[in-house]
């Protein structure tokens, strides 16, 4: 089956079976490494992509269904302000430990601030609760969006 979707802002076309998952196209066949596989069953939130804008586990979602929308990974959301606010709160709070989880917890963390700029700590533990992390404990990761809101000020 032939598909067409954007990634990260760039018209692609594929011919793949329609079933396969997401996560193993955006890894195997356009190599974009920080979509990880952690559980495969859409629980730990490691392979968290933005469709159309809304955070998503890309292992649950097959190839066949994203035709015409858009996907955007860590790859190409690292060059924006939003990114980089985000990146800044998370090191200055300690949120990033081994960083397997850190793109899925990025990423969710952009599709939270883009629906709600101001979340309350209720709000962000609810907007990141698809994520797991067993380095860190979650504190540091919910200062880190705090922290991200205030440099981020204006971008969401």
């Amino acid at each position: 089956m032939k598909i067409e979707f954007y990634l990260n802002n760039e018209k692609k076309k594929i011919d793949i079976e329609a079933s396969i998952r997401l996560l193993d196209v955006l890894r195997e066949d356009f190599g974009l490494t920080s979509v990880k596989e952690g559980c495969g069953e859409g629980e730990c939130g490691a392979c968290v992509v933005l469709v159309n804008g809304k955070a998503m586990n890309s292992c649950m979602i097959p190839a066949g269904s994203i035709i015409g929308k858009s996907i955007v990974t860590l790859e190409g959301y690292k060059n924006t302000d939003r990114y980089k606010a985000i990146e800044t709160g998370f090191m200055e709070a300690g949120s990033v430990q081994c960083g397997f989880c850190t793109p899925g917890f990025v990423m969710a963390t952009e599709s939270l601030l883009n629906q709600n700029p101001n979340p309350t700590d209720e709000e962000i533990k609810e907007g990141l609760s698809g994520n797991l992390c067993r380095c860190t404990g979650y504190n540091m990761i919910i200062q880190g969006v705090r922290l991200a809101i205030r440099k981020g000020a204006g971008l969401w």
